[in-house]
């Protein structure tokens, strides 16, 4: 949602936006069959569940461009000081117990923007493939790059021919030791996985759509064929 200010002179007048990000992968994805249930942070914040049950509902979680605290506070806590159950432990333990879970980056994605998306040092964290970094993560590459791909042969690699298309973005993050970096930009991981417990995990250190993942690899056959087999592999059907 964004809010601008349009001055005339001596007039001046308001106006509102609601926009989203999620058309590219939402389509990429009900085109391989995969179902997808999208919630905007907004909607996140009530309709996220609070119970390992209703996570189970769910074969894989992707978080992007969700800060943690509109998980940690739920509106019953920030308004009314209720008790209500940390979902961050909820999605670590749903990993642990089978569940897939992904992070594509973004400003409210690992660290993000000063910082404040604020996964470091949290149970979302302790499952990821990367640790991250406690102030802002951000890289901004507006000349683009061209991620290298590390590990072909790995399922959610298979098939997709090098090289990629350019990005032009990302979040600094670190791959933990027991982590498979499949794509890189340098030292920086790009994606990365990790088998936690008896689930799966999944870091995409670049954004799903503009500005950081742009039209042109929006458009690539491969940024639909990746996502694809990321999912059914974190669903454990790759």
């Amino acid at each position: 949602m964004t809010a601008s200010t349009h001055l005339k002179g001596w007039d001046f007048y308001t106006s509102t936006t609601y926009h989203t990000g999620i058309g590219p992968l939402r389509d990429a994805l009900e085109r391989q069959g995969i179902e997808l249930v999208h919630m905007p942070s907004h909607v996140a914040a009530t309709e996220f569940p609070l119970t390992g049950a209703a996570l189970r509902e769910y074969q894989v979680i992707v978080l992007s461009d969700i800060g943690s605290n509109t998980l940690l506070l739920h509106p019953d806590t920030w308004e009314s000081g209720k008790r209500m159950p940390n979902r961050l432990r909820l999605l670590a333990d749903f990993v642990r117990a089978g569940g897939g879970l992904a992070m594509a980056g973004g400003y409210y994605s690992f660290a993000g923007i000063q910082g404040a998306a604020h996964y470091h040092a949290s149970p979302i964290e302790e499952v990821l493939p990367v640790d991250i970094l406690p102030y802002d993560d951000r890289t901004e590459v507006p000349e683009g790059f061209v991620a290298e791909v590390i590990d072909a042969t790995h399922p959610v690699l298979s098939g997709i021919a090098a090289p990629w298309p350019e990005l032009l973005g990302f979040n600094r993050i670190r791959a933990k030791g027991d982590a498979s970096v499949l794509a890189a930009y340098g030292d920086d991981p790009i994606l990365a996985v990790r088998s936690v417990g008896r689930g799966r995990t999944l870091a995409w250190a670049s954004d799903i759509g503009p500005h950081w993942c742009p039209e042109s690899f929006l458009a690539w056959p491969g940024y639909a064929r990746l996502w694809g087999q990321a999912v059914r592999w974190l669903a454990g059907a790759g």
